[in-house]
């Protein structure tokens, strides 16, 4: 089956095993960056909506705040972008911000709430 092919039926050409791995460092990556007030990182507190992989590994991340006038705003998606540029064989990083859905603190993971003492 061709690339065309597999694209067209929802299948990366990437590897499974590889695809693993290197969203396993996308993760590590994204877990390097923190929101200034909250001493958790991005990842566990749920900022990260969608990472997308295209075949050739460039990678497209739709992110949001915990507030939309948080005083990061314009700074968060340039501190995701190097994050992610620096995972080895990463193609193109683009980083789109939104605030739709509105974050709440119910997309945080538990290692977050628990850090935050949040039970």
């Amino acid at each position: 089956m061709s690339t065309e092919a597999l694209k067209q039926e929802g299948v990366s050409a990437i590897p499974p095993q590889e695809l693993a791995e290197f969203t396993q460092k996308l993760i590590a990556a994204l877990k390097t960056v923190y929101d200034p007030e909250i001493p958790v990182d991005i990842y566990e507190l749920g900022l990260i909506y969608k990472v997308d992989v295209s075949d050739h590994k460039d990678v497209a991340v739709d992110m949001t705040l915990t507030a939309p006038n948080c005083p990061v705003a314009g700074e968060m998606p340039r501190m995701v972008q190097e994050a992610l540029e620096g995972v080895e064989g990463i193609g193109k990083v683009t980083v789109e911000m939104t605030f739709d859905p509105p974050w709440t603190p119910e997309r945080m993971s538990e290692e977050a709430k628990l850090e935050l003492n949040m039970f």
